[in-house]
Order: structure tokens, then sequence, then C-alpha cells
């Protein structure tokens, strides 16, 4: 009778732990898939971006008489980013290179757009005017997908590290995951200026 009881207790514990490794382990990969589908959105906002630039420069070119070397350096921003978004595994060494190369055709666009304050004509147009518009609710929907990222990394980070759930993310190999962080220099706006 007594053995009975053991197994009993012993059967009971190991189903504990059993009912706990998996809805952890559940919990875990829903937040990490969650984590990937945020990247995702990230990922497309800068495909918006770098879309719409062509179009920009296109109208730039075709209305004035603009400074080559400033749509050479936007042609050069634009193709390091597209390099990036190739390689767009979900990794932390992807979040500091695609930032980088991101951030740097923010400012070479911005730099464009202070230049063409200069050509009134330009500035006049409708089809610049409706780019301009495009490009700038781009850089929020950048902002409101890199913030959407942050968090759910965030949430899964927290899950990660937490205990109990730590043992299971132990377990399992689930790691903490890096977001996206401030760079040197952040404190510079380089956000797109209308």
């Amino acid at each position: 009778m007594k053995s009975k009881k053991t197994l009993l207790v012993i059967a009971g514990i190991v189903l504990i732990i059993v009912i706990f490794l998996v809805t952890s382990y559940n919990g875990l990969v829903s937040k990490q898939e969650n984590v990937k589908k945020n990247w995702s959105e990230v990922q497309s906002t800068y495909q918006r971006r770098l879309d719409l630039i062509p179009n920009l420069v296109n109208v730039v070119k075709g209305v004035s008489d603009f400074e080559s070397s400033t749509l050479e350096q936007i042609a050069t921003a634009r193709s390091r980013a597209v390099s990036g978004q190739n390689n767009a595994s979900f990794e932390a060494g992807n979040f500091a290179s695609q930032t980088a190369a991101q951030d740097t055709l923010a400012s070479a666009v911005n730099r464009m757009i202070i230049t063409i304050e200069k050509y009134p004509t330009l500035k006049g147009t409708q089809a610049y005017a409706g780019l301009q518009t495009q490009l700038e609710g781009t850089e929020r929907r950048i902002k409101v997908a890199r913030n959407d990222f942050n968090e759910s990394v965030a949430v899964f980070n927290r899950s990660v590290r937490s205990f109990p759930t730590s043992i299971a993310a132990a377990v399992f190999g689930f790691r903490a995951e890096d977001g996206f962080a401030a760079v040197q220099g952040a404190e510079k706006n380089v956000e797109i200026k209308f």
C-alpha cells in the first residue's frame, strides 16, 4: 500500500513537471514567433522605404538640374541597404548592420530634401509632394515597427529570464534576443524632415 502511494506521488510530480515543461515550451515558442513576425514587419517597412526612394530620386531628376553627388550618395546608401535586406535572417548581427545601412540611407535622403528646399519649382510639384508624404509616413512606420519589435523581444526575454520559465528555456535552448538599441550619435536626429 505504501509503495502505491509513493508511486502515485512520484507520478503526480512527474506529471506536473511534464505539464510545466510543455506549457512553458509552447509559451516560449509563441513569444519567439511573435518576435520573428515583428522582425518581418521591420523588414517590410525597410523595403517600403527602399521602393519609394528611386521614385523620389526620379522625380527630383526630372524636375530639376540637381546635384549629382547627392543622388549618387543616395544610390550608394540604397544599394547597401538593399544588400542588407537580402541577408534578412533573424540574427543579432543583422540588427546592427541593417540599422546602420538604413540610418545612412535616411541621412542621405534627409540631405537631399534639405537641398530641395532651394528648388521652389520642385517643392511645388504634386508628384514630389506625394512622395514626400509617403516617405514621411514610411519613416513613422519604421519607428512603430521597431518599437513593436523591441516590445516583443522584451516580452520574450522576460519569459526566458524569469523563474521558473527560465528552467524550461535552458532545457530547450531558448536564449534572450537582442532588439534595436540606440547607436552612438543617435542623439542627432536622422529623421527625414519636411
